[in-house]
């Protein structure tokens, strides 16, 4: 591996020297700089593991270095050097980032031990993106679970379209998961920062959707007392996301093809339009197409709204995702309600497989919230199944053509064994450290050791 690179800005040469030779006898490739326009600019050129920078520099403050690199990369970790009497903006340094300080004149040891820290600390955090960014490639997407192959093409166009400002429109069934859709998009884009604003179409009529959507002046209708800010405004520099846009009034949707062609909004009641730059995301459990041909659906709102689609399919058609969703919901639940749920044993979760999930992943997720709500052990069996999900008292078995579903091989396992094999992946893909993995998976250290024992791993 190559040597964890150094970035050293301090205008005290002599001192700079010293403490440059001190870390490059320990190991680190280190970069000198002795001013802040040097050091950023030296920051910009290369990567860097950790950067030290004095408080006190002559053509700049560390502070705003500080903020300078932190925006230029947000996991490099940054020592604050500070002189006599500057503790406290070094602790105020801390507040925007810095991993730690230290006085000087430096101690060499102090010196070596806060880098070695620092150093360690990304590389754990980079390990950790590494790690999210396999357990998202493989088995989800920003909270949203599956393998399947169906699933898989989900993931990757919403990728594809995530960082742009291209607008989307989400279709499936009710309950498929439209709105984590909306969600993932919205927080992997470069508005992730601005508003998220959502509104559900179809629960309004054509005058209030319309209040809602662009705002009212005071007055502009009976009961309008006051200035209204519509969700447009409210979503400005982010992202407004249309839930069931089928259900939306042909009145509505001329006002909403204006806003999109014109980009500016103009509230009821009022002459004067409002620029914004609002992402708009789309959904709808119906077919837009069969509304145009009807006349309930304009069509030239319908290919602005659908730049990209993405299509959810429904859970009858995705099997295979059925034990993934369960058991990341046991987890949340069990957390929620203080319960010591671990897993689903394979009885219950064949008639889980079996089932048609009329509802989606909705219904499957109300159905296992009341599974660990009264299960009176830590594996919820056939005898926790609700009655509909039961076939004369006795468990249903798993289809067999399941387990090629896109799992390869997980169904038909135990939750245990399930939990075995993450809890191995884990560790392998963490080289054996068991701080990483602990983290990773979002469990304490010590269940993490008792859970190695357990499975003799």
């Amino acid at each position: 591996m190559p040597n964890p690179k150094v970035l050293l800005i301090d205008d005290d040469v002599t001192h700079a020297e010293i403490a440059g030779e001190a870390l490059s006898r320990a190991g680190y490739d280190v970069t000198l700089a002795h001013n802040g326009a040097e050091g950023l600019r030296k920051f910009g050129e290369n990567e860097f593991d950790c950067v030290l920078t004095d408080l006190r520099l002559p053509d700049t403050d560390g502070m705003e270095v500080l903020r300078k690199l932190k925006a230029g990369d947000a996991d490099v970790e940054v020592i604050i050097i500070t002189g006599f009497g500057s503790v406290e903006k070094a602790v105020q340094a801390l507040q925007l980032g810095a991993y730690s300080f230290l006085e000087k004149p430096l101690n060499r040891d102090a010196l070596r031990n806060t880098v070695a820290k620092a150093v360690e600390r990304r590389k754990l955090s980079l390990a950790n993106k590494d790690l999210r960014a396999l357990v998202d490639e493989k088995f989800g997407y920003e909270g949203i679970v599956g393998s399947s192959p169906a699933m898989q093409q989900v993931f990757a166009r919403l990728k594809q379209v995530a960082p742009t400002d291209a607008r989307v429109l989400v279709t499936g069934e009710n309950g498929t998961g439209k709105e984590l859709v909306a969600r993932a998009l919205h927080f992997n884009s470069k508005r992730r920062q601005g508003p998220l604003v959502a509104v559900n179409c179809g629960a309004l009529t054509g005058g209030v959707l319309d209040s809602e959507l662009f705002g009212h002046m005071k007055g502009a209708f009976t009961g309008a007392l006051k200035d209204h800010v519509g969700k447009f405004e409210a979503a400005d520099n982010g992202t407004l996301f249309l839930d069931e846009v089928g259900e939306m009034p042909l009145e509505t949707q001329v006002k909403l093809l204006r806003v999109i062609e014109n980009k500016e909004v103009t509230p009821v009641g009022s002459n004067t339009a409002r620029r914004i730059d609002v992402r708009l995301i789309s959904a709808t459990n119906k077919n837009l197409e069969e509304q145009v041909r009807k006349g309930q659906f304009r069509e030239d709102l319908y290919f602005r709204l659908k730049v990209v689609q993405v299509h959810l399919p429904p859970l009858r058609e995705r099997q295979g995702d059925i034990p993934l969703l369960a058991q990341s919901f046991v987890g949340e639940f069990a957390r929620q309600y203080g319960k010591e749920v671990t897993g689903i044993d394979q009885s219950a979760l064949g008639a889980l497989i079996a089932h048609p999930w009329p509802g989606n992943v909705r219904e499957l997720r109300n159905t296992i919230e009341e599974m660990v709500v009264l299960a009176q052990g830590k594996l919820l069996t056939a005898a926790d199944l609700p009655a509909s999900l039961r076939r004369d008292g006795a468990p249903v078995a798993a289809p067999a053509a399941a387990g090629a579903a896109g799992l390869s091989g997980l169904v038909g396992m135990t939750m245990e064994q399930i939990e075995r094999e993450v809890i191995r992946q884990t560790l392998k893909a963490n080289e054996g450290n068991r701080e990483r993995t602990a983290r990773m998976l979002a469990i304490g250290e010590r269940t993490l050791y008792r859970k190695i024992k357990e499975y003799g791993l």
